[in-house]
């Protein structure tokens, strides 16, 4: 079972204006803004203006228009930053973490945008394991 909105995250603070951020782009769908420890020369955060905890969550409770809304925000972010081939870029990655396992430090669905480098395998090969 999925755990519980906690409408005192990080972002959910951020989207009440309670924490500040360096604002890329806004719709009512969604906001993006730069992440405070960056892992790639362009690293921002796309989050959803309602509050679901995971991708998990999101795509199981969210509507077709918060859906669709939310995604095209994060190709109009890509387009935006100049990270899209479409705009002259050279590529970026998407990611969002989901639960433990994948590392979700913050219960609020996020996407990170990475690009303005080349960013390497998408992880790291793991030994085989001998049976």
């Amino acid at each position: 079972m999925a755990q519980p909105y906690d409408h005192d995250n990080v972002f959910a603070k951020i989207l009440r204006d309670e924490i500040p951020c360096k604002r890329v782009y806004e719709d009512p769908f969604a906001l993006a803004f730069h992440d405070i420890n960056p892992q790639a020369p362009v690293h921002v955060l796309v989050i959803p203006k309602a509050p679901y905890v995971s991708l998990d969550d999101f795509l199981a409770e969210a509507t077709d228009p918060q859906i669709t809304g939310f995604f095209r925000a994060v190709g109009k972010v890509s387009r935006a930053l100049g990270l899209a081939e479409s705009e002259g870029g050279s590529g970026f990655r998407a990611l969002a973490n989901a639960g433990g396992d994948a590392h979700q430090d913050v219960p609020h669905l996020h996407v990170h945008l990475f690009g303005g480098k080349p960013l390497g395998p998408m992880l790291a090969k793991q030994p085989e394991s001998p049976e």
